[in-house]
Parts: structure tokens; sequence; C-alpha cells
């Protein structure tokens, strides 16, 4: 299959890496083209202007959820005019103990053509259809909640 990969670059800016006096913020780079500055969440002493890797898990699941349900979509015959999403992360401690991104929330609204429209069940179905068959939500291994708009 598909290998698929970012570079990340970390610089010490501070003249020793000593316990909560050193700066995380790093590139990530995408496509040797595209880059994003990611740091702790503001919570754990990050930039509160950076992407966190909380906000990125939660942006990857959103996102490939979108396009699985799209791709299932299309296959439906469901003219589908916009998508829009609000994910949220939430932090906390997992079975074992350890602080884990415990769930991610997934918010979806969307739009049809005009004079298109499905019922809540058949919207719902295709929900979980899309979140069965997403390469990210399969990797995760806690909760994910759709909740549909």
């Amino acid at each position: 299959m598909s290998d698929l990969a970012i570079e990340l670059h970390w610089q010490r800016n501070e003249p020793a890496l000593q316990p909560g006096k050193y700066s995380a913020e790093h590139t990530v780079r995408f496509n040797n083209s595209h880059e994003v500055q990611v740091d702790a969440a503001p919570d754990w002493g990050g930039q509160p202007d950076c992407t966190n890797p909380e906000q990125a898990l939660a942006s990857a699941l959103s996102s490939c959820h979108m396009m699985t349900f799209l791709a299932l979509a299309a296959k439906a015959g469901w003219p589908v005019a916009s998508y829009h999403d609000y994910a949220e992360a939430h932090l906390g401690k997992n079975a074992k103990g350890q602080m884990s991104v415990t769930r991610i929330d997934l918010h979806p609204v969307v739009r049809f053509d005009t004079g298109f429209a499905v019922d809540a069940a058949q919207m719902a179905e295709m929900q979980d259809r899309a979140h069965r068959y997403c390469f990210i939500a399969n990797t995760l291994a806690d909760t994910v909640e759709i909740n549909i708009l």
C-alpha cells in the first residue's frame, strides 16, 4: 500500500534542555512544501497560535471521515453541496491511567443540492458507514462520537 510521510524539525533555542525550561515549538512539513508550526497544547505550556498534536489528530479524523462520507455519498447518488465539521479532541486519562485523547467528537453538517433530502435515519446510517470505513477511525483505539447536526 502507500507510505505517507511528513518531515518534522525542532531546534533547541535555550542554553540547555531542562524540564519546563525549553520550547517544544517545531515545524511539520507536508509534501515537501506546506509547513505548519506545532507546539504543545496551551494547557501544557504551548503557544496558543500554533497547531498542537491533539488538534492535528482531530483534523486527521475529521478529514478522513469527510472524504469517506463523500465517496459513499457519491456512490449512493447523493448530491452533496457542502460539508462542514467541528471536531473536538478530549484529553483525559485512559484505562491505563495515562494521559490520552480519550474521545474525539465530530459534528458534521451536510447540505445537499436544492430539492434533495435524506431523513435522519439515512444520514445516521451513512455517517456510521463513513466511520466504519475511515482509515484514521480504524487506527484509533478510543472513542469517536459522531453528533449529526
